[in-house]
């Protein structure tokens, strides 16, 4: 009896350090296979039918792991991204870290204007062409933030300006600078 207990613990502690070795080599994907898997994420991300010039959705892709970052109005886009997110091809785990920003009326008139001020300003126009502005507007409690990308410095500086000119509370400009 003894004997048979001890094979029966040999063979699951076998079969429990086969299965961690196969789940340690599950952990890193080959660098194509993790570049794939953060393009689709990119993808499914932009396709998303709310994500708006006034949402901000970052992630971050570890291993088969995807961790979801940001800022959004509709508590819809964050359950939405998650979902997209989560029916990519080899991704295990989506930890999504999401804000949804608070409902506020002065936050939403806050966001027109600065809209209105960035990009119905002539020299900042050609951020508003397309579907994808480059230009994410995000106002949490009157307090301003700018992500996205411009093409140069000046551009950057006008768009602060024109931010500050309509916020009277503070603007962090996290705009970054990419050669077209």
């Amino acid at each position: 009896m003894r004997f048979r207990s001890s094979v029966l613990l040999a063979t699951l502690l076998t079969l429990a350090i086969a299965a961690s070795a196969q789940d340690a080599s599950r952990e890193q994907p080959s660098p194509k296979e993790e570049q794939r898997i953060t393009k689709q994420v990119r993808h499914e991300l932009l396709m998303l039918p709310y994500f708006g010039v006034f949402d901000n959705i970052a992630y971050k892709v570890e291993g088969y792991n995807v961790t979801l970052l940001g800022q959004v109005v509709r508590p819809t886009l964050k359950s939405d991204a998650e979902h997209a997110v989560k029916h990519i091809e080899g991704v295990e785990k989506v930890d999504n870290q999401i804000e949804v920003l608070p409902v506020s009326p002065m936050d939403d008139g806050l966001r027109r204007r600065l809209f209105r001020a960035i990009y119905r300003y002539p020299p900042l126009q050609k951020y508003s062409l397309g579907n994808e502005k480059s230009i994410r507007i995000i106002v949490k409690n009157g307090h301003v933030t700018l992500e996205g990308v411009v093409d140069n410095e000046g551009d950057k500086n006008l768009v602060n300006l024109r931010a500050n000119g309509v916020s009277s509370f503070s603007v962090d400009n996290n705009l970054q600078v990419v050669k077209p």
